[in-house]
């Protein structure tokens, strides 16, 4: 199979798949730096969400990126090197993977109503274990001092057991125990809760991640239109 048996038609369809598969792979690497950053910086709040559907949703966002990066090197042989069974094998994986995403996209809209009342469930039922389950503790500690929040929907969902980083540094690395603060010194402690915080860092976070995979997807689409026009040039 040469070069010689593509016409001018022929050419320009190679070299535009070849484009089409250099953007899939930007476009998994993006997916890629997209899910890491998800998981080291929005770790702290899992132990909350009372589902592993936001931490399962990026690995498959990250695994995903992952394939796409490798599947445009396939689509970039098979281009370049005018072999018809990796366009074959190209095609296949690549609207498996498209298929995988856009149920993955619809999944994700028609539970988002119960991701968020599973997460405010979860959030008032661990409540309970703070101070008894480390990674729980850890959690609430991280969240309350990161998004500067405190408890469920206010300070009060703490009883008589706040938590000290419910309360502001008086200093760096000094904080007041929240123990000796009273409902008059709203300036010390935090008087926002968490859920609503959460939810808002929850969806922004599913915003960029779904928009990043929508792109990616309709980009797969063009990917898999141009493996089929080069598929019927080749020997034609």
């Amino acid at each position: 199979m040469g070069y010689a048996q593509l016409d001018g038609c022929g050419n320009c369809v190679k070299y535009a798949m070849f484009v089409t598969n250099l953007i899939i792979f930007l476009g998994g690497l993006v997916l890629v730096a997209l899910g890491i950053w998800s998981i080291t910086d929005k770790a702290f709040a899992n132990q909350l969400l009372g589902t592993n559907l936001y931490s399962g949703s990026i690995y498959i966002m990250l695994t995903m990126g992952i394939i796409v990066c490798f599947i445009s090197f396939l689509g970039y042989f098979g281009s370049i090197k005018e072999i018809r069974c990796l366009l074959v094998a190209y095609f296949i994986c690549v609207f498996l993977i498209f298929v995988t995403m856009l149920i993955g996209g619809i999944l994700g809209y028609v539970f988002r109503g119960k991701i968020e009342t599973t997460l405010e469930n979860a959030m008032l039922a661990s409540l309970k274990h703070y101070g008894n389950n480390r990674a729980v503790t850890d959690a609430w500690d991280e969240t309350q001092t990161r998004l500067q929040c405190c408890g469920v929907n206010s300070y009060r969902d703490w009883d008589f057991k706040t938590p000290d980083t419910c309360c502001r540094e008086t200093a760096p690395g000094v904080r007041q125990s929240c123990q000796d603060v009273t409902q008059h010194s709203p300036i010390i402690m935090y008087t926002n809760g968490c859920l609503n915080i959460t939810k808002k860092l929850v969806k922004e976070h599913a915003v960029i991640i779904g928009s990043a995979g929508i792109i990616v997807a309709c980009i797969l689409i063009l990917g898999m239109i141009f493996s089929c026009a080069l598929y019927k040039k080749i020997d034609e």
